[in-house]
């Protein structure tokens, strides 16, 4: 197809939309970024589908929720034959490769990837399985505070060293599409671990800030007066054992600012490769998250909430030309980039392989408007049964079988104040949003689905760590016999065919 563009997706972990200048920020500083907000379509009101790392991934590459592919946390396998982005496009003539994280677990490590340019930074087995049944007892590999009560400068950091060459094998890889001799169009993933904690960022970074320009949260609420599932969240992350005095949450926060800088400066890095590869005038570069942070407000940090900061998150296309510049007030989700990708590389969905949650966002990039719905479901650590939220108009319902309803209108209440589901006077509302959760999801099964799963991977992962363990992190291959100069070619050809751009 002549006129199907490249695609390079631009990922960062745990960036919440509302840190971004784009978004209106008025302290952090990301020029490049904002350089491709300001000639790009910025969704103003985009989501994740889960707010933890794996399932939102996993749902994001499948188009599909994650109860319905099994992604229920951040150890779930993602099954070999759930179709992804990368395999539609592969199969419409794309050649396709990841830098980074991406979160996969199970012995598939590529999901239609032709290539993994790094291994991941977290591990590919179900050693992080939560376990709904034994709730009290708090898993020793997730969170804790200490992220936040040791922010601050360093040197190096084991997330550094990763996204150092994340970056650095994705910007190789555009220079080897310019120069080599496969033609096809490419889509290229490039997802970097950063602004995840732990809150620590290199020195330059962190004093790219100063304490006194750092704001605190908006919101602070008690611990008695936080919802059920929000205390639940504190006793996850150890709140209750490590209260952070107000000088580590400023600090904790002007690191996160200092590593979106560092993003920044990787978005800028990987800009400029494509400019100078040449590649620019026919990229399409997408800029996403997989979910938010809470970043103290609330008195919450990290994800696992569907409040904004832990769900909402940035979604910018730059195509100038292609899609002129412009704001879309619309909500959607990651479900809806495989459609969306799909319909920019001319791959056919009109028979998908697969049922699909997600809906093309083109239309919105051409200036129509949107759907302006998002669902969203969350199944892992600090559950102890379903969370699902439905987002549409300025309301937000976040419905849990354990739980008492939430209802917030966004519009007249951004910072989700006010809990309106208990009001009389939106009885009505919550019984039409209660029935529509009745009718999407059967509640019952997934929590026996999940607890089932938990079940059956924590046998499992016990018992292949008996005797000879054999894990499934992703190798990348290096075949130095193909490296730099070898004698199998003429060294004058090979010269010339690595030299870009070539001359006559």
């Amino acid at each position: 197809m002549p006129d199907q563009p490249n695609l390079l997706v631009l990922m960062a972990d745990q960036l919440t939309a509302g840190a971004l200048p784009a978004y209106g920020h008025r302290v952090v500083r990301t020029p490049h970024i904002d350089r491709l907000a300001g000639d790009g379509v910025v969704f103003d009101s985009f989501y994740c589908n889960s707010p933890l790392c794996a399932p939102s991934r996993f749902s994001m590459m499948a188009g599909q929720l994650p109860a319905r592919i099994g992604a229920f946390d951040n150890a779930a396998e993602f099954s070999a034959d759930v179709p992804t982005f990368a395999h539609y496009l592969r199969a419409a003539g794309y050649q396709t490769s990841l830098s980074g994280k991406m979160h996969f677990c199970g012995p598939d490590q590529l999901h239609g990837f032709e290539e993994r340019l790094t291994t991941d930074i977290y591990p590919s087995d179900f050693g992080w399985t939560p376990d709904w049944t034994r709730f009290a007892e708090r898993p020793g590999w997730y969170h804790t505070m200490d992220s936040v009560t040791q922010a601050g400068p360093c040197t190096r950091t084991n997330q550094i060293d990763f996204d150092d060459e994340v970056v650095y094998a994705a910007r190789q890889k555009l220079f080897d599409i310019a120069r080599g001799k496969d033609r096809r169009p490419f889509c290229m993933v490039v997802s970097m671990t950063h602004p995840h904690d732990p809150y620590t960022v290199p020195e330059p970074y962190w004093n790219r800030y100063r304490d006194d320009e750092i704001e605190m949260p908006r919101v602070r609420i008690a611990p008695a007066d936080q919802d059920p599932h929000s205390r639940r969240i504190r006793h996850v992350i150890g709140l209750e054992q490590q209260t952070p005095t107000e000088a580590q949450i400023r600090a904790a926060r002007r690191a996160y600012y200092g590593a979106i800088s560092y993003v920044d400066d990787q978005v800028g890095a990987l800009l400029a490769t494509l400019e100078q590869a040449r590649l620019a005038s026919n990229t399409v570069v997408l800029l996403i998250a997989d979910h938010g942070d809470m970043l103290g407000e609330r008195d919450l940090w990290y994800k696992m909430s569907f409040f904004e900061p832990a769900c909402r998150i940035p979604l910018i296309v730059h195509a100038p030309g292609r899609f002129r510049a412009r704001r879309v007030r619309g909500s959607a989700s990651l479900v809806d980039l495989l459609p969306t990708l799909a319909e920019l590389g001319g791959a056919r969905l009109d028979e998908p392989a697969a049922p699909l949650d997600g809906r093309s966002l083109v239309p919105a990039l051409a200036g129509a408007d949107t759907a302006d719905e998002v669902l969203g479901e969350y199944l892992g650590e600090s559950a102890i049964a379903p969370v699902v939220m439905i987002r549409r108009g300025p309301h937000k319902f976040v419905h849990c079988p354990a739980d008492p309803d939430q209802l917030y209108d966004l519009v007249a209440d951004p910072d989700e104040r006010t809990n309106l589901a208990g009001r009389g006077d939106q009885a009505a509302l919550v019984a039409a949003f209660r029935a529509e959760v009745e009718r999407r999801w059967s509640l019952p099964d997934v929590h026996r689905a999940v607890l089932a799963s938990q079940r059956r991977r924590h046998f499992v992962y016990g018992a292949l760590r008996q005797g000879q363990f054999r894990p499934w992190d992703h190798q990348p291959l290096r075949d130095a016999t193909k490296l730099y100069i070898r004698n199998d070619q003429e060294l004058n050809d090979l010269e010339a065919m690595a030299r870009f751009p070539r001359v006559d």
